[in-house]
């Protein structure tokens, strides 16, 4: 591991914790933690969690946390994704396996067994299987928007090594405060270290794999497009939105502010926020309006 993603382990560590410290999982929602998924008994885990006392199938929010790829897991998405049962959703917050010991597409190889883990427990658990909802920030907005793009586009998905479920779709996806263009990732200038770590020795074909915005049609599922005025990573908001536009994917882009409180990168994971709290609202209102339609 390179000595700047020791440091900046140690800088989100000590932030999440700050962020985390004093939460508790609310009365409303029931737990099911360590479930693993994989081979990896360590790595790749998950939780899920439904509002307590709501019987019958549900609708699923899967949530790919962010973390630049080297860091972050479920236990520090928690209480983000604990805080979106009580509008009705199970939902699925996992760990998966992290740079440098796993590089790409380890992410989108975790998120697809995931995908298929739902699946075969669809009964175990609740999970309405035809309205499943992806939602990722930071680094999780490019998992999750890329996991999107092999969904609907069977060429993309032939790069990689995995399959998505047959008939499987999604109903709608929130990318929120994410990195999606390589030029943004890959940019000239640049401390490419991370980026070298995760994908050693990538070709211009890596590059492109990574971009988010290459891969969108007109399949994609709606896309509900989050960012803050003070996020450093807004503009990638504003070249995603005018993507979906141009494809004629339906959207909507909401960027956050306040003139007392500093809106930053992930605010809304921050649940000692209002504004997260209203962010977070949103996006489930986004995703419970797809639910209304069960075409």
């Amino acid at each position: 591991m390179s000595e700047l993603t020791e440091k900046l382990i140690k800088q989100f560590t000590e932030s999440d914790d700050l962020r985390d410290s004093g939460q508790k999982t609310p009365e409303n929602a029931v737990r099911y933690d360590d479930l693993v998924y994989g081979d990896d008994p360590v790595h790749q885990i998950l939780d899920v969690y439904r509002p307590r006392g709501k019987e019958g199938l549900l609708p699923v929010i899967i949530s790919v946390h962010g973390g630049g790829w080297f860091y972050g897991d479920k236990e520090r998405y928690q209480w983000y994704c604990l805080s979106l049962v009580k509008y009705g959703f199970a939902v699925i917050n996992f760990t998966y396996r992290l740079m440098p010991e796993h590089t790409f597409p380890a992410p989108l190889e975790d998120l697809n067994l995931v995908m298929e883990w739902m699946i075969a427990h669809a009964d175990d658990y609740g999970f309405d299987t035809d309205r499943v909802f992806l939602a990722g920030d930071s680094a999780g907005g490019q998992i999750a928007g890329s996991y999107t793009g092999i969904v609907c586009d069977p060429a993309y998905a032939s790069a990689f090594p995995f399959q998505v479920p047959e008939g499987f779709r999604l109903r709608g996806a929130a990318l929120n405060c994410g990195i999606y263009t390589k030029e943004a990732l890959f940019a000239p200038g640049n401390d490419l270290t991370i980026m070298d770590e995760y994908i050693p020795g990538h070709t211009e074909r890596e590059e492109d794999l990574m971009d988010v915005t290459l891969h969108i049609n007109a399949q994609w599922p709606p896309v509900f497009v989050m960012s803050a005025a003070q996020d450093y990573l807004k503009p990638q908001a504003l070249v995603l939105a005018g993507v979906l536009a141009e494809k004629n994917v339906p959207f909507l882009l909401r960027i956050h502010a306040d003139e007392k409180q500093p809106l930053v990168h992930v605010f809304h994971c921050d649940l000692r926020l209002r504004q997260a709290e209203e962010a977070n609202r949103e996006e489930c209102c986004f995703f419970l309006d797809l639910c209304k339609d069960r075409g």
